[in-house]
């Protein structure tokens, strides 16, 4: 009796949170004939707050969890992490022709932001190197080198997507970007992991990493914020762009299906999800036919909701009046986007960004913001450099249409890099004229590296991360509701770089020469000489030669 009065005593203090899981699948066509994929898996932790960093240094309250991931919720209580958001991505994301992605963390490589409450007990700093630790660790990614060296704290930027408890502590953001990681097989591996049905049930059945890693796009994301009324979420995104016309033997350019995108369909629903649904956007102004028919149809918008479906489940989508010529599909859609769609513009702000210099020491760093709308914007402009480039803020200029307008930025902040150090960090709003290209110069210096500081491969160059735009939204017009979140490319600055081969060939040649002067005299000193008298032939012996 007491054995059993004993358990029911630690469950009543280790009590099963309410707990919720969510899948969701949204397929978009897009101008240019690809397709782009977003899977989206959300676990609830209903009426949950995260740790109070007050109470670092105690004994935590003990943590039972049936849907939501055991190994994140234990990073993120470890930290008192208050809301987190890590992304890694594989090439770039072009906005002119594929528009605004349902996942605006599209930053190419790795990012990483975070907000966290102070401490008494344990610095934010200290937190964050645990927190970027931990999750290198869980995902297999290269985050330990996100270290001061690449760590800023953006004042306008990153606001929380959440919100942020009171602990009597003030928050702090901190945010890192790693251009040269991407995401791989590795990392989808843990990423599945942290699934409830993992790939044997349910839309997350679709994850082939044999289709995936081979799109012109792809990504993952984890982010985990908290809301007063429901409580913490953790959201585990895949998002990827396809080309169906490289999978489809029928050479169709937008005929596609569950089976040719991903070389998979979905055996049977995920038993404990409570919302299993795949919305495929259907194009604007084109007849199409979807097999099977969906579950609800709002607008352009086809829902299938999984569980009703009959299994294994494959959706088709199919132009019939496409011409099935597939060399002019390839040439015409894979090339350029179609007549009708070529004067539009997927996104309200396009951005241009480039690095030009033609001296290893010296360079010019040139940004293009295109305003595409009929009325004024407000953008933060975000530029994070390491210390290897150095900002000439006395040299900035802007100008529209060649005429000079310094008047376009205000409320900027300059945080300067320090040697070997914490990187540049600067934070500006940037006024963008209605219909107009505003143009950003700035001269840069690019730092002189000790020979232990080049990477291995230090011919290629530097990585240096994107470039951040986040257009204020306007609540007085429509068009500015639909603004996001806008990153660069990646850059590539080429420094002053030693002949690294120079050493070997001195190793090569100091090793030669002492080979031969060490045999020469080692031969000399080990080696004994003995006389050997030469005797010619004898009298008596006859002559052996020839007549």
């Amino acid at each position: 009796m007491k054995l059993l009065a004993f358990c029911f005593g630690l469950f009543a203090v280790v009590r099963a949170h309410d707990e919720e899981f969510r899948e969701h699948l949204h397929l978009r066509h897009l101008d240019d004939g690809r397709v782009s994929a977003l899977f989206s898996f959300t676990t609830l932790l209903k009426d949950t707050a995260p740790r109070s960093p007050l109470s670092i240094g105690e004994d935590d309250i003990p943590q039972h969890y049936t849907l939501f991931p055991l190994a994140l919720g234990q990073v993120l209580r470890e930290h008192a992490v208050t809301e987190v958001h890590l992304t890694l991505n594989a090439g770039k994301w072009d906005y002119t022709r594929w528009g605004y992605p349902e996942d605006p963390a599209v930053a190419t490589g790795a990012e990483l932001w975070a907000w966290m409450g102070e401490s008494p007990s344990i610095s934010i700093d200290e937190r964050w190197k645990g927190l970027r630790n931990s999750l290198a660790g869980l995902f297999c990614a290269s985050l330990g080198s996100l270290d001061e060296m690449r760590t800023t704290s953006p004042m306008y930027s990153f606001r929380p997507e959440g919100s942020l408890p009171l602990f009597n502590q003030t928050h702090k953001l901190r945010h890192a970007l790693l251009p040269s990681e991407h995401v791989c097989t590795e990392n989808l591996t843990p990423f599945v992991k942290l699934l409830p049905c993992k790939t044997s049930t349910g839309i997350a059945s679709l994850l082939n990493p044999h289709r995936l890693f081979d799109a012109d796009w792809h990504g993952m994301g984890v982010h985990v914020k908290w809301d007063p009324k429901t409580g913490i979420s953790v959201q585990l995104n895949f998002q990827t762009v396809l080309d169906p016309v490289r999978h489809s033997s029928r050479g169709q350019r937008v005929d596609f299906s569950l089976k040719t995108l991903f070389d998979r369909e979905i055996p049977k629903a995920c038993p404990v999800a409570a919302d299993s649904v795949i919305d495929v956007f259907m194009a604007e102004g084109e007849y199409n036919i979807v097999a099977p028919g969906p579950s609800i149809m709002e607008g352009e918008l086809a829902k299938f909701i999984v569980p009703e479906l009959p299994m294994p489940l494959d959706i088709a989508v199919r132009w019939p009046g496409e011409a099935s010529n597939l060399f002019m599909n390839v040439l015409q859609y894979s090339n350029h986007a179609p007549a009708s769609k070529q004067n539009s513009h997927p996104t309200n702000i396009e951005v241009l960004r480039t690095l030009t210099g033609a001296t290893q020491s010296y360079g010019k760093l040139h940004v293009e913001v295109k305003n595409n709308l009929d009325s004024d914007v407000d953008v933060i402009y975000v530029e994070t450099m390491p210390w290897l480039v150095q900002f000439y803020i006395h040299t900035l200029k802007l100008s529209v249409d060649g005429k000079e307008r310094q008047d376009l930025l205000k409320h900027f902040s300059y945080k300067p890099s320090e040697a070997h150090g914490r990187p540049m960090l600067f934070e500006g709003v940037l006024t963008v004229p209605a219909k107009s290209t505003v143009r950003l110069t700035l001269d840069v210096l690019k730092s002189f590296l000790r020979y232990t500081e080049h990477q291995p491969d230090a011919q290629r160059g530097w990585d240096l991360p994107p470039a951040v735009f986040i257009p204020i939204t306007n609540n007085n017009s429509s068009e500015g509701r639909i603004l996001r979140r806008l990153y660069t490319p990646a850059v590539l600055v080429d420094l002053a770089t030693p002949d690294f081969s120079m050493p070997y060939n001195v190793i090569i040649m100091s090793s030669t020469l002492i080979a031969l002067i060490f045999g020469s005299v080692f031969n000399l000193l080990t080696r004994k000489f003995v006389a050997l008298p030469v005797e010619g032939p004898s009298e008596s012996e006859p002559s052996t030669g020839t007549k």
